[in-house]
């Protein structure tokens, strides 16, 4: 069963350029949360820095914590990039279970599209360790597919069932799947308070990215290194209503479930 280092190695531009960036909504929630007008935020399975830099220039510094060094390496070409603006970009080796951060150094811990693979016996612990009193973790993922129209939705839920379904024939699921987050920080006793919202964002994007976004998804992933087809996992038949339905840009309407719990 690989983890998510080796499931999402080797196609970091890829990722980076299909996969959408949360939206500035996110950031408005959680600092209103944390109470921190210029806070400091780790963000732990960085990956590219989708989630990271979203806080340039509202946040005081920004840690990037990730393990993937090809997912580093992008990372820190955006961080380099953010160097002339009034937030400070570190991108550093690790893990949720293991960050190497000092105790109490973050307002805010945030995670997206990723605590699935954590191991939240270990993780939660070190996340609450790495938060001063009453601070904030945030735990967001986005819903797969994006809003766009009914017969493109339809294609998409068709080869994400499909996936599913032949990851847990071929022993292929996350170690830790399963995205009911807010059940996990719940039970951990580690906060004082866990909600749960959901916080929409815009993007565009035409048939070449839809078919994209779905190969990034670490199922397709992982089938298709074990030998399966485009076909037999269903993106051929994505593919083709794409084609047919998104020949130009149109608008994506993203929804993020986005869990909080307080210190």
């Amino acid at each position: 069963m690989p983890d998510a280092v080796s499931r999402f190695s080797g196609f970091a531009a890829e990722y980076d350029s299909a996969r959408p960036q949360p939206p500035a909504d996110l950031v408005a929630l959680i600092s209103q949360w944390s109470g921190a007008s210029a806070p400091d935020v780790v963000d732990v399975g960085a990956g590219t820095g989708l989630s990271t830099m979203i806080w340039a220039g509202r946040a005081r510094q920004v840690t990037a914590v990730e393990p993937s060094s090809d997912m580093r390496a992008i990372a820190q070409r955006k961080a380099d990039a953010a160097a002339a603006t009034s937030t400070r970009f570190v991108v550093a080796a690790g893990t949720a279970e293991r960050t190497g951060l000092p105790d109490a150094c973050a307002d805010i811990v945030t995670a997206s599209q990723a605590m699935h693979w954590f191991d939240g016996s270990r993780a939660l612990p070190e996340i609450v360790r790495v938060l001063r009193p009453g601070g904030v973790f945030a735990a967001y993922d986005c819903d797969w597919p994006p809003c766009i129209d009914w017969e493109t939705d339809a294609a998409y839920a068709a080869f994400d069932a499909a996936v599913g379904r032949l990851e847990a024939e071929h022993g292929l699921l996350p170690p830790h799947a399963g995205k009911r987050h807010r059940d996990t920080m719940t039970a951990s006793g580690l906060f004082r308070h866990v909600t749960e919202v959901a916080v929409h964002g815009c993007e565009e994007g035409d048939a070449q990215r839809l078919t994209a976004v779905a190969m990034t998804q670490g199922g397709a992933v992982a089938l298709l290194s074990a030998g399966l087809t485009e076909d037999e996992i269903g993106l051929t038949a994505l593919r083709e209503v794409a084609a047919r339905r998104l020949p130009q840009p149109r608008t994506w309407w993203w929804t993020y479930r986005v869990r909080l719990g307080v210190k």
